[in-house]
């Protein structure tokens, strides 16, 4: 275990303990920009890790406590637990129903929910703009420890170049309540068969090329099928392969894809051998390396 999962695993038992919650056999489920723990009262414990959580959290809550008005499938804060968020030694603590996961959902069924999503209003909630999407990796490569100068270098020239693309892009319509990480693995397919989007930490009001984006790239880095994305593109409504801004928008969600890495490399194992592997790939221009969410599994011949 990573020194981030154990800083973990000891936020958890103080704000349990705090709150007087049982935490005995608490399950970690993963660590990448929340550490999320599962307790045997089926509730969820996300614990973030990101710099900013203290100023989005209570706009993610105020938005998934709005779609749970609207009736929208998603998952549901547990506000029977505390006052949301909470700070704990500078980490910042949100509680969730949890959901009982029954297979995996097809990216036909994130394809009509993400059409769902955009077809609703925007919330009145006080959401951030989806202005800037190499924002944070910008911070998080200015503050690393293991980075060589040579890579920040390179990154930030990159980084410059990419926002600059960005921000000449010519997006389709006005813009739209985004989930923020529409990547298949946030959504549940519940025990009934309907599924819920979760993770909703990137919540904001910005262009739905962003929401989509994580289908096809997911096809580009992992390991979706072109049959999938297909699907994707037929259940939505429309091809993003079409749109102009296309190649850009890969590119500019291949750089975002390493922050949280950079970030995490200097607490988290995985993240220090998955940083090297997405950096290696982009500096060769390497557009269909395979890249991971978790370790690869290995078979025995």
């Amino acid at each position: 275990m990573g020194s981030l999962a154990e800083e973990a695993f000891t936020v958890l038992r103080e704000v349990c303990d705090d709150l007087g919650i049982d935490h005995r056999d608490a399950e970690l489920l993963r660590v990448r920009s929340n550490a999320v723990f599962k307790l045997r009262s089926e509730i969820v414990v996300r614990i973030a890790t990101a710099p900013n959580a203290l100023t989005r959290l209570p706009m993610v809550l105020a938005v998934a406590r709005w779609l749970a008005e609207q009736g929208f499938p998603a998952v549901r804060p547990a506000d029977e637990i505390s006052d949301q968020p909470v700070v704990h030694e500078g980490r910042v603590v949100t509680f969730w129903h949890y959901v009982p996961a029954s297979g995996r959902p097809t990216t036909t069924e994130l394809g009509e929910i993400l059409r769902s999503l955009h077809l609703l209003p925007v919330p009145p909630v006080a959401l951030n703009r989806f202005a800037d999407p190499l924002a944070e990796i910008r911070r998080a490569v200015d503050r690393s420890a293991v980075l060589t100068s040579c890579q920040r270098a390179w990154l930030r020239d990159r980084i410059a170049e990419l926002t600059e693309r960005w921000s000449d892009l010519d997006v389709d319509g006005s813009p739209v309540l985004l989930h923020g990480d529409a990547w298949i693995d946030n959504l549940l397919r519940c025990a009934d068969g309907h599924v819920v989007l979760c993770d909703w930490d990137g919540v904001s009001v910005g262009p739905r090329e962003w929401d989509l984006v994580h289908t096809y790239h997911g096809q580009r880095r992992f390991g979706l099928t072109a049959a999938d994305v297909d699907a994707f593109a037929d259940a939505y409504g429309s091809d993003l392969r079409s749109w102009p801004g296309y190649s850009t928008l890969m590119e500019v969600r291949d750089m975002y894809a390493v922050g949280i890495h950079i970030r995490n490399a200097g607490a988290d194992p995985f993240s220090r051998r998955e940083l090297p592997r997405r950096l290696d790939s982009l500096t060769r221009g390497e557009q269909h390396a395979r890249w991971y969410m978790a370790e690869p599994v290995t078979v025995s011949p």
